[in-house]
């Protein structure tokens, strides 16, 4: 498990060719950089933001007054209330602990600006050559969402800005799905012939605009972020991301021979106070997933659901439907409970056919402990099924341990984004 390598199939982590914000070694900074790296950058993420609110609260320090600080200022506030005051015993303290000591730095070090002196003194692309060898990851997915100004222009700018061998691009387009009446008007202005009503016209657009920007940044598979909401009907269903998913985005994808993947169960900004910390989680409709499988034979689907609650129907949808991959435990299931429990599922219902875990890293250095601790889970959860194997009197070689950890870390998505 720990010499296997893994292909991390969904990040949101960037090459260097997109820029940093982070100073390092010699390097430019550039405050609207892609590429997020570092301790302070690790304080600062949005897990541990929601955390240190339930610590120290807004009737102590008034959201406003937290996004007004320095990024320096907040990540001290997080290491002083989660690190020094309390023993940080959550998943997201402990992945910080983590990764600090396989870098090996002291976790038991209280000065931050220690671990800031050794960051500091990195460069950027030996970091991600360090990471990816430290944390077992041979190849990076990176996530690259074409209505988000950032990330697009980088592209536009620099057409080898993908050229990184590291790192494999995924095109992502929630809007079209989730809000035409916002996407329709971006698409007129980047040149496409649409308009709001969905005639062929606008869906033979659309289809053009999805060619251009999957052959641009040379895309493995195409993805959206759904929220709990989300609901296909098929072939009646006339509501507009449905219209959308049906005639302009699975016909192109089948076209291509490129996946999708589905990420569903994100519900935004219950407390926008807390700006990205404040997404929850709520349960989602299984059964339209099973109907998109089913009405679309010919394409191939991703899928990971956010909710504790949709993880069993949707491994039992997965037994019925070859054209199925379910993937990964993020954001809130990310625990190690958690991760446990939905492993050892699916291991029971479809044996290796699924790839248990991916990071949803959007901090470099986060590669580091999810994998580690996700590692750590899958290979208990293998122990116990192998026993139980040999308890039938059927004997398990060394042989088929490695086959069966290379197909769960990299081999089961490889193969899956073959036609």
């Amino acid at each position: 498990m720990r010499s296997t390598p893994v292909w991390d199939l969904h990040t949101h982590l960037y090459p260097s060719a997109f820029g940093s914000p982070v100073p390092a070694a010699m390097e430019a900074v550039d405050p609207q950089g892609l590429s997020l790296w570092g301790i302070d950058e690790l304080l600062t993420y949005h897990y541990l933001v929601a955390e240190v609110y339930r610590v120290v609260p807004a009737t102590r320090l008034p959201y406003e007054q937290f996004w007004r600080m320095s990024k320096t200022q907040q990540a001290d506030h997080i290491w002083q209330h989660l690190f020094v005051d309390r023993t940080p015993l959550s998943e997201a303290c402990r992945g910080v602990l983590t990764t600090l000591a396989r870098l090996g730095l002291d976790p038991n070090e209280r000065d931050l600006e220690s671990h800031r002196k050794w960051f500091a003194a990195q460069t950027l692309d030996s970091h991600i050559d360090r990471v990816m060898e430290v944390s077992g990851v041979s190849r990076i997915t990176m996530t690259n969402a074409v209505f988000d100004d950032n990330e697009r222009n980088r592209w536009l700018a620099d057409p080898a800005a993908g050229a990184d061998d590291r790192f494999r691009a995924v095109l992502r387009f929630d809007p079209l799905l989730r809000d035409w009446q916002s996407a329709g008007p971006q698409l007129r202005e980047w040149g496409y012939d649409v308009s709001e009503d969905l005639n062929d016209k606008t869906i033979a657009e659309i289809r053009r605009f999805l060619h251009n920007w999957i052959n641009r940044i040379n895309a493995i598979y195409c993805a959206v972020s759904l929220p709990p909401s989300f609901h296909y009907g098929g072939p009646d269903d006339h509501s507009a991301g449905s219209t959308v998913l049906r005639e302009a985005v699975l016909p192109t994808l089948a076209e291509l021979g490129l996946p999708m993947a589905m990420m569903i169960g994100s519900r935004l900004q219950v407390n926008p106070s807390l700006k990205d910390a404040g997404d929850t989680v709520e349960k989602s409709d299984v059964a339209s997933v099973v109907q998109i499988c089913s009405d679309f034979p010919e394409n191939r689907f991703l899928c990971t659901m956010l909710a504790r609650e949709n993880q069993h129907e949707l491994a039992v949808a997965a037994r019925k439907f070859g054209n199925l991959m379910v993937f990964g435990c993020w954001w809130f299931l990310n625990n190690p409970s958690l991760v446990e429990e939905i492993t050892r599922m699916r291991l029971e219902l479809l044996g290796t056919t699924f790839v248990p875990q991916h990071s949803d890293a959007r901090v470099l250095d986060q590669l580091i402990y999810k994998w580690d601790h996700s590692r750590n889970i899958i290979a208990k959860v293998l122990v116990d099924k192998y026993a139980d194997v040999e308890a039938t009197g059927r004997r398990v070689s060394e042989g088929d341990i490695q086959r069966d950890v290379q197909h769960l870390l990299h081999g089961a998505f490889a193969d899956f984004l073959t036609p």
